[in-house]
């Protein structure tokens, strides 16, 4: 079954129908999803989430937009938050230049921080870089030693993309990968192991085409799975087998 290794279903776009649309996953194909923190008050919020339906897990993270509101007495709570056997991972963490929201040393403070914290939890990490590739690759290097975990939304270049996987890292393919100005991440996506490629949603953002522009939900990773399979000149159907098998292995499950 399909499995979602990013969304965030605790976000306000899902307030009217979150329930129904969780409740029937299963029945639709979709059969795990982590749902993803970003900010410090969603950690509770994805954590709720998790502990109300069987096949949603939680990651605990903050967000590089959003880590002005850190300090110590948080980092610590999310640290008791991560000892839940709900959660899998810590993230969405990591450098965002393209918003420029939070001053760049910051960012890596927390970065550097939060991948600590994966580090004393033995927790998989979640990454999110967008236009800060150098110093992404520099940290990754530097402070994530010993650590596995996903480039979430990867973005970035095919070479960049097979570092990564040499240094035992996934790549989230979503639903960016169907755009037709997408050529950077399908090429990725033809470079790279299928056994190197986790399906994510980052839902309710990036739907895939033909739903671009909408409200995105994890019933439309199909439209994913078979992009990627008409790029590796594969069957869809063993994507989402081998997506799966990568998710689990990621996150431990």
């Amino acid at each position: 079954m399909i499995f979602d290794t990013h969304a965030h279903y605790d976000d306000e776009q899902f307030d009217e129908d979150r329930d129904e649309l969780l409740k029937s996953m299963q029945d639709l194909g979709v059969g795990t999803i982590v749902d993803v923190s970003a900010t410090y008050e969603s950690c509770e919020k994805v954590l709720a989430l998790a502990g109300k339906y069987p096949h949603v897990y939680a990651a605990i993270g903050v967000h590089p937009d959003e880590v002005g509101e850190l300090n110590e007495d948080k980092i610590q709570h999310m640290k008791e938050l991560c000892c839940n056997k709900k959660v899998v991972a810590v993230g969405e963490i990591g450098l965002d230049y393209y918003w420029d929201k939070e001053n760049h040393d910051l960012q890596k403070e927390w970065f550097i921080r939060q991948l600590d914290l994966a580090r004393k939890k033995e927790k998989p990490v979640i990454i999110h870089s967008r236009e800060a590739a150098a110093d992404t690759m520099e940290i990754m290097k530097e402070y994530a030693s010993g650590l596995r975990g996903v480039i979430h939304c990867y973005s970035y270049s095919a070479e960049m993309a097979k570092e990564y996987v040499k240094m035992g890292y996934y790549i989230g393919i979503g639903g960016v990968v169907t755009f037709k100005n997408a050529k950077k991440l399908k090429q990725v996506v033809q470079e790279i192991p299928l056994e190197s490629i986790v399906l994510e949603t980052d839902c309710p953002y990036l739907a895939p085409v033909p739903y671009r522009g909408k409200r995105n939900s994890s019933l439309y990773l199909p439209y994913v799975a078979e992009e990627i399979a008409a790029l590796k000149g594969a069957a869809a159907e063993d994507v989402v087998l081998q997506t799966e098998e990568n998710a689990r292995k990621l996150y431990g499950l």
